[in-house]
């Protein structure tokens, strides 16, 4: 029963919906309310308060790791660490381009038509597209919010054929296990009107792969390491402003997730430990046969709420 209430106090803490002190509490009511020796359950309160504090440990790792807002414990002045934005950087004035009524709904309106227009893609052109447009689209990707402006995201760029059959294998490999084991029925059955299988040709016929990983922390030169807070959502925002642009540039692209397939490519592509793959994106333009689903998306009053 000990096991039971330390293993659901450990996921409890490890999700942050318990904090130490808290834990503390409910292992001691536990005891006392379970053993009528007080000496008994002072015993088997320090050896769960030893349990608490192996995991209040591993806490900041846990934050890192999930991006989390904080540390587990606070650190000492002495033992900060630099952020990423020096604390006497200079504030300027804001270079903001003010635009009349008019012109401000007009332009959102084109901009809506624009981004209206984008499909998702999955039969490609072998067409080339330019290096320095793929470099503009991710220095665009790169204006994104971070939190704390760590800026936790790092773009790998794919146009070599060999490295793009390697990525190809990989995901087909792991994607026909999806298919066939890990999805389940519901959720294939939820893609078969998009027509999608584990064979992904894109991979190896769209001109350029933009591999996305998000970066948990960032090592310092010391080895310490600088918590890349919001990371996961950071590099989110970061990869729709991607999409934004690949779009007003002309060119398509598909949003992959392919399961269990990052620590292959990440070990394929020699990324460092602290990064995680998040996006895999074929981006180029449209085979002249290319086909996408006739689907709708939501009206305006489905998606906003105005108060």
């Amino acid at each position: 029963m000990a096991g039971v209430v330390l293993k659901l106090l450990n996921t409890l803490l490890q999700n942050g919906l318990l904090t130490l002190p808290a834990g503390l509490l409910m292992a001691a009511l536990w005891w006392y309310w379970n053993n009528g020796s007080a000496s008994k359950a002072q015993k088997e309160l320090r050896l769960a308060a030893q349990q608490f504090r192996k995991l209040s440990a591993a806490m900041t790792k846990n934050v890192i790791e999930y991006g989390g807002v904080g540390d587990s414990e606070e650190p000492t002045h002495h033992d900060l660490v630099p952020p990423a934005v020096p604390a006497d950087i200079d504030h300027i004035l804001l270079q903001h381009n003010r635009r009349t009524l008019e012109d401000s709904f007009t332009r959102s309106v084109n901009f809506y038509e624009l981004m209206n227009q984008r499909r998702s893609v999955r039969f490609f052109s072998k067409e080339p597209v330019s290096e320095k447009v793929i470099e503009n689209l991710i220095r665009t990707a790169g204006t994104a919010p971070s939190g704390a402006h760590t800026e936790p995201w790092q773009f790998v760029a794919v146009r070599d054929p060999d490295y793009k059959q390697k990525i190809r294998e990989i995901v087909e490999s792991e994607e026909e296990i999806n298919y066939m084991k890990r999805m389940g029925s519901q959720w294939t059955n939820d893609l078969r009107a998009l027509r999608t299988t584990h064979i992904k040709e894109y991979l190896t016929d769209a001109p350029w792969l933009v591999l996305v990983f998000k970066q948990v922390y960032t090592p310092l030169p010391d080895g310490r390491k600088r918590n890349n807070y919001y990371h996961e959502i950071s590099t989110a925002l970061s990869g729709g402003i991607l999409l934004a642009a690949i779009q007003n540039a002309g060119l398509v692209t598909l949003t992959s997730t392919p399961m269990n397939c990052g620590p292959a490519l990440k070990s394929l592509l020699g990324r460092p430990a602290h990064e995680k793959l998040l996006l895999l994106l074929p981006v180029g333009l449209p085979s002249a046969t290319c086909t996408v689903p006739n689907i709708h998306r939501k009206k305006l009053n489905e998606i906003l709420t105005v108060f």
